[in-house]
C-alpha cells in the first residue's frame, strides 16, 4: 500500500471514529421511503457482491484510458460536471460562504473519500450521470462510513434501513451492506437513476433521495393545483430537503475552483485505488493484514461494512484491499489453502455446555466451531478442547432488538478508558440499567473491543429543533457550548457519537435549536 494512502487511511479513520458528524451531513427523517411501481413491483432490481466484482474490473480495463486523460481525480471530476440551473441561486450562496468558512469539512471529506472515489467516479461516468453526485455523500455523511443518523440512516450514502432491505443491503449481527461502500454505491447511483427517471430533473430527483419520493410528489401536485411552478425551487419543502440542494451546489462551486475559495482537497490519484478478493472462507481481519504487513485498522476502515473483528462466517467475505497488496495476498492465500483464517484460542468444555451456547458466547456460529474443530455433528463433552476465534467477544453479543416501549436495543462497541459512566453519559442509560441489561457484576471488568446491548430513545422521534453545525473553537469544551447554546452534555454526545468530552478545535459538532442562524452558530457566535 502507498504510504501516503495509509497514512491518509489513518487520520481519515481517526477523524471518523471520534466525530462521525464532523460535516454537513444530512439527517433523514422516518418517512424517507422507497416506493414501487404501479404493479407493486420494485422499481429497481438489488445489486450483489457479483455485480460489484463486474464493476471494479470494467474500470480497470479503462483505467488506462483515464489516466491519459488526466492524473488528478478531481479535475476528471469537474470535466464531468452537468448542473447549470440556478447554479448561484441566493440559497447557493450562504452555503459557500458556509463551506468557505469551515475548510476543514472539505479537507476531512476529501481524505476520507480517497480510497473509495475512484470506484465511485468511474460508476458515476459509466451510466451517464452528472459527476456532482460524487460530491453527495460530503452532503449526506461526510464520507464516514460508521455514519448513523438519529433515524437509523447508516454509511456514506445514508440508507434507511427498509430502503436498504430493498436493494439487498443485508445487516445482522457481522455485516451491515448499507456501510459497504461498493455495494452501496450501486445501490444508491440505482436509486437515483430510478427517481431521475420518475421526476426528469436532477434537482427533483435528489430532493425525492433526502426527503421521499412520496413526500416531492405532494408537494409538486400542491403547487400544481394552485397553478404555481413545479420546480424544486418552488417547492414549500421542510429546511433539510431545502438546504439540501443548495448545499451540493455550494460544493460543486467550491470543487470546481478550490483556491478562489480558501478550500483544500486532498489530492487523489485518478487510478483505481484497491481490489476485492474473496479468500472463500471467513477471515480475520488481523491475520490478514498481518499476510500483508498492513495495519489491522486500516483494513478494517476499507472495509467498513463488517462489523466485528472477521468477515462474516456465513454471508459477506469479500474483503476490499489495496491494488498492491494483492499478489502478496494471493500468494499467502494458496499457501494456507487448508487453513481456517480466523486465529483460535482454547476453550475446555464444562459441565453443561452446548455447542450453540458456545458458538453464542465466542460471538461467532455453530457452523463455524465446527469448521474449526473438524466436528461432524453437535456433539461434545465435559473436557474436551475446542478451538474458538480468538479475537471474538467472550459474552452474548446478539442482533438489534425493539424494546416493549418502542426503543431500540442496540450493540456499544467498548472503546479504550471506557467506564460504565462514560456509557451512561453516552447513552443516557442508568449504570443500573447498564448491569442489568448485560448481567454484569459489580465487579465487571469492560474490555476494549467487547460489546455491551444499549437501549437508545426512539430513532423514529428526532430531536426537536433545528439542525445546526458548530465549528469547534480554540479553548471551547463540550460544557461550554452545550452551556451556551442551551443544551445537555447528553445530547451533545449523543447527536455526534461521542464517547466522551474530547473534542478538538477545527471540528464541527451537530446541534438542535429551537431557533438559531447556521452560519452565526456555525462561527461560535452567539
Amino acid at each position: 500500500m502507498k504510504p501516503r494512502l495509509q497514512s491518509r487511511l489513518t487520520t481519515a479513520l481517526t477523524l471518523g471514529l471520534t466525530a462521525l458528524f464532523a460535516s454537513a451531513c444530512s439527517l433523514h427523517d422516518s418517512e424517507r421511503t422507497l416506493d414501487t411501481s404501479a404493479a407493486g413491483q420494485p422499481i429497481v432490481e438489488p445489486r450483489t457482491t457479483e455485480d460489484v466484482q463486474a464493476a471494479m474490473e470494467r474500470q480497470d480495463r479503462e483505467a488506462s484510458q483515464r489516466a491519459a486523460e488526466t492524473d488528478d481525480l478531481w479535475e476528471r471530476a469537474r470535466l464531468g460536471f452537468g448542473f447549470n440551473d440556478a447554479l448561484d441561486h441566493e440559497r447557493v450562496e450562504r452555503y459557500i460562504k458556509h463551506y468557505s468558512d469551515h475548510p476543514r469539512i472539505i479537507e476531512h471529506a476529501t481524505r476520507r473519500a480517497e480510497p473509495f472515489a475512484y470506484f465511485i467516479l468511474s460508476e458515476i461516468e459509466a451510466r451517464d450521470m452528472p459527476a456532482e453526485l460524487l460530491l453527495l455523500p460530503i452532503v449526506e455523511s461526510g464520507f464516514v462510513a460508521h455514519a448513523t443518523s438519529r433515524s437509523r440512516a447508516a454509511g456514506i450514502w445514508q440508507f434507511m434501513p427498509a430502503t436498504g432491505d430493498h436493494f439487498d443491503l443485508s445487516r445482522d449481527d457481522w455485516y451491515d451492506g448499507r456501510r459497504d461502500v461498493y455495494k452501496s454505491t450501486l445501490a444508491a447511483l440505482d436509486y437515483l437513476q430510478a427517481l431521475h427517471r420518475r421526476f426528469d430533473d436532477w434537482y427533483l430527483a435528489l430532493a425525492a433521495y433526502n426527503y421521499g419520493q412520496g413526500n416531492i410528489q405532494r408537494a409538486i401536485n400542491h403547487n400544481a393545483a394552485r397553478g404555481e411552478p413545479t420546480d424544486y425551487w418552488s417547492l414549500d419543502l421542510p429546511a433539510e430537503p431545502t438546504a439540501y440542494i443548495p448545499r451540493l451546489l455550494a460544493l460543486r462551486h467550491l470543487f470546481m475552483d478550490p483556491d478562489a475559495h480558501g478550500v483544500a482537497l486532498t489530492p487523489i490519484a485518478n487510478e483505481p485505488a484497491l481490489e476485492m478478493i474473496e479468500p472463500g472462507r471467513q477471515a480475520d481481519f488481523a491475520l490478514i493484514a498481518e499476510l500483508v504487513e498492513l495495519d489491522p485498522e486500516t483494513l478494517k476502515a476499507l472495509n467498513p461494512g463488517y462489523r466485528r473483528h472477521a468477515t462474516h462466517p456465513g454471508g459477506a467475505q469479500h474483503l476490499f484491499v489495496p491494488r498492491e497488496v494483492v499478489p502478496v495476498l494471493e500468494t499467502a492465500l494458496e499457501d494456507r489453502d487448508d487453513e481456517p483464517l480466523i486465529r483460535f484460542r482454547e476453550y475446555t468444555v464444562r459441565g453443561g455446555d452446548n455447542l450453540g451456547q458456545i458458538a453464542e458466547r465466542a460471538g461467532t456460529q455453530v457452523a463455524v466451531l465446527r469448521d474449526m474443530n473438524d466436528l461432524s455433528g453437535d456433539m461434545i463433552r465435559a473436557g474436551q478442547t475446542l478451538r474458538l476465534p480468538a479475537s471474538a467477544p467472550d459474552h452474548d453479543d446478539s442482533l438489534p432488538v425493539a424494546s416493549d416501549n418502542g426503543a431500540i436495543t442496540e450493540d456499544y462497541e467498548i472503546q479504550p478508558g471506557d467506564s460504565l459512566w462514560h456509557i451512561s453519559q453516552h447513552t443516557g442509560m442508568t449504570i443500573r440499567e447498564l448491569r442489568a441489561a448485560n448481567d454484569l457484576e459489580a465487579d465487571a471488568i469492560l474490555r476494549p473491543g467487547d460489546t455491551l446491548k444499549v437501549v437508545q430513545s426512539d430513532p423514529d422521534r428526532g430531536p426537536d429543533g433545528q439542525r445546526v453545525e458548530y465549528e469547534v473553537q480554540p479553548g471551547d469544551s463540550l460544557s461550554g457550548i452545550a452551556r451556551r447554546h442551551q443544551v445537555s452534555i447528553g445530547d451533545l454526545r449523543r447527536w455526534n457519537s461521542l464517547n466522551g468530552d474530547g473534542i478538538r478545535a477545527g471540528e464541527t459538532l451537530t446541534l438542535y435549536l429551537a431557533s438559531a442562524d447556521l452560519d452565526s452558530v456555525a462561527t461560535g457566535e452567539t
